[in-house]
């Protein structure tokens, strides 16, 4: 357990051992008199979070409750030992407060950068933006020679059913067993040799014998239509994730350009401020 002890927790013990509780705070554990809240477990447990075992709810606390206590303890014993003392320490402790603050700020930013209803903007915005892409519903028999493929599609013409001879003879693992089935896919999802086939057909037409890097194909195309497009709720976890870092990526961007930033290289010689990247070429127009 000691190992699993984070700097970030162990300031904060250093730097308030005895902070002042609120009054519905509940109280977890006591050190000589001085309590562990249950924020103070709530807090250690998304500090270390990451580095525990899988546990139930009760052992969980268990753990992080135990992990309070050591850190506790040690925190005061390196107090008495004055290791919070020096410029080194303070530096340490000045970047874990920055730190801190850093996360607080971003998540509060990127939190602020979603709701339901900026959500389902930029659901509809993007929806609209996106091109059309067309796929096929298709099956298809698997056989090792060129030979095997004219003999399956010599069966299909004397109206054998297709998933049935694919049951008998494909030798796709996957498909083989759900008649040839291969679902719905785009052409860029299939080796280029099959998807050139099946995306030239029409629904209801069995292919000649494809040969590609896999064997032999026999193709019949099912039906064709173009994507239909995701629902919101199929990509709402994405795209709030994406909204999240665009908002704290912009509030990043907006702080360095209010701010005056000077770099210095490993000597301490002031380095050239990059240059603006070039714009680009204004596109010209076609006759």
């Amino acid at each position: 357990m000691l190992s699993a002890i984070r700097p970030l927790v162990l300031a904060a013990a250093v730097l308030s051992p005895a902070i002042v509780l609120a009054q519905n705070a509940k109280i977890a554990a006591k050190i000589d008199g001085i309590a562990i809240t249950e924020d103070d477990l709530k807090a250690a447990q998304d500090d270390i979070g990451a580095s525990m075992p899988q546990l139930d709810a009760a052992q969980k606390r268990k753990y992080v409750l135990d992990y309070m206590l050591d850190l506790k303890l040690l925190a005061r014993a390196a107090e008495k030992q004055k290791m919070a003392e020096g410029p080194d320490f303070a530096r340490k402790l000045a970047y874990l407060k920055d730190r801190a603050l850093m996360e607080a700020l971003m998540t509060k930013e990127g939190n602020a950068a979603v709701s339901d209803e900026k959500l389902k903007k930029f659901y509809e915005d993007a929806i609209k933006g996106l091109p059309a892409e067309e796929e096929v519903h298709a099956r298809h028999i698997l056989v090792p020679e060129e030979a095997d493929a004219k003999k399956v599609v010599a069966r299909l013409k004397a109206g054998e059913d297709f998933a049935k001879v694919a049951g008998e003879v494909s030798k796709d693992p996957g498909s083989g067993k759900e008649g040839g089935d291969l679902g719905w896919f785009t052409k860029d999802r299939m080796v280029k040799e099959f998807a050139d086939a099946a995306f030239a057909m029409k629904p209801g037409e069995i292919s000649a014998p494809v040969k590609s890097q896999f064997g032999w194909h026999v193709i019949k195309l099912e039906e064709r239509r173009n994507k239909p497009a995701p629902t919101l709720d199929d990509v709402k976890d994405e795209l709030s994730s994406y909204m999240q870092k665009k908002a704290q990526q912009d509030l990043i961007l907006k702080l360095r350009q209010e701010a005056k930033i000077e770099r210095f290289d490993a000597d301490g010689k002031p380095e050239a401020p990059a240059a603006a990247p070039a714009p680009a070429p204004a596109e010209q127009k076609k006759p």
